[in-house]
C-alpha cells in the first residue's frame, strides 16, 4: 500500500496520511534504532539502561532459581520415584544456564545471550518431548504430552520479561512456539508408537470416538499443541508490551536525570534538589540574609581587543569553569554569568550559619584557581588573567518572577548592589578581593573570622560609587 496515495482532507486534526506515517515511523525496528541513537547521545540513558539491564538480570536469575527449586520439590511430590532424579539433574542444568546468562548479560545485542536463551528453549523442548530414559515403564513418545509440561515454558518467559527488552521477549515467545511445534512434528515423524495400546483403549471406549481421540496414547493432539504455541506467542506479546512501556518510562526518567544534570551546571546541588522535589514553585516572596559574590576579569575589554572570537570564548570557558566549580564546592548557587564575570549567592534557597564563611572561602579559592589557570596560560605564551571579587552579606528579596510557562528565581535588593560596587572598588584599592564588614561579622566561627582578618587589611569609610553612605571593608 502506498502511503502517499492516502489523503484525508479535513480542517481538524492530522490527516490520515500523517497518522499512518507516524505509525509507520514507530515500527519496532525504527524504535530500536531510535533508542540506540538516544543511548549513544545521552550518557544518562546509557547508564540507566545498563543499571536496569543488570538489575533485571539479577532479579530474573534469582526468581528463576527459586522457581526451579520449587519445581524440583514439586516433581518429587508428583513422581516420588528414583527416576525423577533425571529431571532434577536437568533442573540443575537450567539453573547453571541462568547463571551463565547473568554472567554474559550486557546492554544491546549479544549473540551469546541469545544462544543461551535458545539453549533454554531447546533443552526444555527435549525434556518435555523425550521420555525419561530411566523410567521403569516405557510408553509411546506422544504420551509425553499428557503430562502438560508446556506450562513450564511460562516460567522462562516470565523470567525473560524481567531481564530482557520487549523485542527479546517477543523473540523468546516466537522461538518457543516454533521450536515446540518442531518438537511436536519430530515426535509425529520419529517417535515410538504402540499400536496395540491404542487398540486396547479403542476397544474400551467403543462408541466414544471423541473420548478416544482425546485419550489415544499415540496421538500428539496436534491441534492442542498448536493452541499452546499460539498462546505463548500471545502471552509474549502482552509481556513485551509491558516491557516496552517500562522501556519508555526508563527513557523518560533518563531524560529527567539529564535535565537535572543540566540544571546542576547552573545551580548548586542543594538548589537542584530543592527545585526537583517541589511540586509547586519556590514559594512566595520572602526576605532572608544572603552572602552575595561578584567576580569579574579586570581589563577584559582591552584583553579582547585584537584577539579572535575563538580565543576570547576559549578563555571565558576556562575562566567560567574554574569559578563555577569553586562556587558549587563551597555550597553556593551560581545566579548568572555576566560576560566576563559572574554573580553567586550563598544562602539560597536555604540559609545556614556557614553562608558568610563559605562565600569568603570561595573568594579566596577563586583567586587560587586563577593563579593555577594563569600558570598554564603563561606556559602557552598567553597573557595571564586578573580577577577581582566583591562580597557582601545582608538581606535580599527572593521570589519567583514570570508565569507558569517561564519562571525565574530572582534575588533583588541593596545587598546585591553593594556586592557589585565592592567588586568594582578593587580597582581603586589596588587589591583583588573586597569584603564588607557585614560579611566578616556574619562568619559564625570566631577562629575562622580571626584567621581571615589576619590575612587582610581593614579600610574604614570607603565611599562606594552611587552610594552616599561610606562602608568599612576588608581587602586582600
Amino acid at each position: 500500500m502506498d502511503l502517499n496515495s492516502i489523503e484525508l482532507n479535513t480542517s481538524r486534526g492530522p490527516t490520515l496520511r500523517t497518522r499512518l506515517s507516524a505509525l509507520w515511523a514507530e515500527r519496532p525496528w525504527n524504535t530500536r534504532i531510535a533508542e540506540e541513537k538516544m543511548a549513544a547521545s545521552n550518557p544518562h540513558l546509557a547508564e540507566a539502561l545498563r543499571i536496569e539491564k543488570m538489575e533485571g538480570q539479577r532479579i530474573a536469575t534469582w526468581a528463576r532459581t527459586v522457581a526451579l527449586a520449587i519445581t524440583a520439590v514439586l516433581l518429587v511430590y508428583v513422581n516420588p520415584r528414583v527416576e525423577v532424579l533425571y529431571y532434577e539433574v536437568l533442573l540443575l542444568i537450567f539453573v547453571l544456564i541462568g547463571m551463565a546468562q547473568l554472567r554474559v548479560a550486557k546492554v544491546g545485542q549479544s549473540h551469546l545471550e541469545m544462544a543461551l536463551i535458545m539453549a533454554d528453549i531447546l533443552l526444555l523442548t527435549l525434556t518435555l518431548t523425550v521420555p525419561n530414559p530411566f523410567a521403569a515403564e516405557q510408553w509411546p513418545t506422544a504420551f509425553q504430552f499428557r503430562f502438560d509440561g508446556f506450562v513450564y515454558f511460562f516460567i522462562f518467559l516470565a523470567g525473560g520479561s524481567l531481564a530482557y527488552s520487549w523485542r527479546t521477549v517477543h523473540s523468546i515467545g516466537v522461538a518457543a512456539a516454533l521450536i515446540w511445534l518442531a518438537g511436536v512434528v519430530a515426535v509425529m515423524l520419529f517417535g515410538t508408537v504402540d499400536p496395540e495400546l491404542s487398540d486396547r483403549v479403542r476397544s474400551a471406549l467403543v462408541g466414544y470416538d471423541r473420548v478416544f481421540a482425546t485419550l489415544d496414547p499415540n496421538s500428539v493432539e496436534f491441534h492442542n499443541r498448536v493452541q499452546e504455541a499460539v498462546v505463548i506467542v500471545l502471552v509474549a506479546y502482552i509481556l513485551g508490551l509491558k516491557s516496552q512501556r517500562m522501556s519508555k518510562l526508563l527513557i523518560r526518567q533518563a531524560g529527567l536525570a539529564s535535565e537535572r544534570a543540566n540544571l546542576s551546571r547552573y545551580f548548586a546541588p542543594s538548589m537542584v534538589e530543592e527545585l526537583a522535589h517541589r511540586n509547586q514553585p519556590m514559594g512566595g516572596v520572602r526576605s532572608q540574609n544572603v552572602a552575595v559574590l561578584f567576580a569579574d576579569i579586570v581589563g577584559f575589554t582591552r584583553f579582547a581587543e585584537g584577539r579572535s572570537p575563538d580565543d576570547v570564548i576559549a578563555m571565558l570557558r576556562d575562566f567560567h569553569a574554574a569559578l563555577e566549580e569553586e562556587v558549587f564546592s563551597h555550597h553556593g548557587t551560581l545566579d548568572k554569568f555576566m560576560g566576563d564575570g559572574l554573580m553567586a549567592s550563598f544562602g539560597t534557597p536555604q540559609t545556614s550559619p556557614d553562608d558568610a564563611g563559605n562565600a569568603i572561602a570561595a573568594a579566596f579559592a577563586m583567586q587560587d584557581r586563577i593563579v593555577a589557570l594563569n600558570e598554564g596560560r603563561i606556559r602557552r605564551g598567553l597573557e595571564p588573567i586578573r580577577l577581582s571579587v566583591g562580597v557582601h552579606y545582608g538581606p535580599v528579596i527572593l521570589g519567583d518572577v514570570g508565569n507558569n510557562r517561564r519562571m525565574e528565581f530572582a534575588m533583588l535588593g541593596d545587598t546585591v548592589n553593594v556586592a557589585s560596587r565592592l567588586e568594582a572598588a578593587t580597582r581603586a584599592l589596588s587589591c583583588r578581593i573586597v569584603f564588607s564588614s557585614a560579611v566578616m561579622e556574619a562568619v559564625s566561627d570566631q577562629a575562622m573570622r580571626d584567621g581571615y582578618r589576619s590575612r587582610m587589611q581593614f579600610h574604614q569609610g570607603l565611599v562606594l560609587k552611587g552610594r552616599s553612605e561610606a562602608a568599612d571593608v576588608w581587602t586582600a
